[in-house]
């Protein structure tokens, strides 16, 4: 009787040391396997047997993992106060690093990234902030997959999201970009009056060769102003002709 109790239960537990021992990792999955407590190796993906009381697994991802970095109070390198959020892309490339090198790698790269963004952005301005932004990133993915391979994590990206200023700053931001506009506008007005003032100086020397073609100028300037129906005309009288009766007038004898 005793035995037909006996096996029963012998089943039973030898089914339950079956199934806790038996573990399924999927593709993007390992397992990192101790043994009475120290390393023995990495396994996976698929079917992993394990000796239980005697081996433990700790799963590992090594998909990659969107990590959103929190706004940061950054001071630039000229004294501006801003607020600046990114985001850092990362993905586990050594599981037995990972897990025996660091406690939690995913709150260690968080907080590293963090502080690296404030030191980073702090040594730049914030006109390199805003019109560099792509060697920012750069800086930033390397200095982090620098920091973190001893983790057995690859930085793969990071990308600044959004540069927020206050009010004030934004007004001199907007004040700085009127006044270069202002500037741009004079510049090329006055390049334009250069320009014209020598294309003025070559038709005159061109006139001044033939003096046939001023006349031709001043009747094609009689012509439009006639197509505007004026009652007054004010025609210039070249100097060519007038020059020639104010000597005459001067040689005459005084009466």
């Amino acid at each position: 009787m005793i035995s037909l109790f006996i096996l029963p239960a012998l089943l039973v537990l030898l089914a339950f040391v079956a199934a806790s021992s038996l573990r399924i990792l999927r593709e993007y999955q390992r397992g990192v396997v101790f043994q009475l407590g120290r390393f023995w190796r990495v396994k996976g993906p698929g079917l992993v047997i394990l000796i239980p009381g005697v081996q433990q697994m700790v799963r590992i991802d090594l998909r990659i993992v969107v990590l959103d970095v929190p706004s940061q109070d950054v001071i630039s390198r000229d004294n501006v106060t801003l607020k600046v959020n990114a985001v850092l892309y990362f993905r586990v490339v050594d599981p037995e690093k990972a897990v025996i090198q660091v406690e939690n790698f995913l709150a260690a790269t968080s907080q590293l990234a963090q502080t690296t963004l404030r030191a980073v952005l702090g040594k730049h301005t914030l006109d390199e902030m805003l019109s560099e932004r792509e060697r920012l990133n750069l800086d930033l993915q390397k200095i982090l997959d620098s920091q973190t391979d001893a983790w057995g994590i690859k930085v793969t990206n990071v990308e600044i999201k959004h540069v927020d200023l206050n009010d004030t700053m934004i007004r001199a931001i907007a004040r700085q970009a009127e006044a270069e506009r202002e500037r741009r506008a004079k510049v090329i007005h006055a390049e334009g009056e250069l320009q014209a003032a020598e294309k003025l100086a070559q038709a005159a020397e061109i006139l001044a060769q033939q003096p046939q073609a001023i006349q031709l100028r001043y009747l094609e300037t009689l012509t439009v102003i006639a197509a505007d129906k004026n009652s007054t005309i004010v025609f210039p009288l070249p100097m060519d002709i007038v020059a020639p009766l104010i000597e005459n007038l001067k040689r005459r004898p005084q009466g």
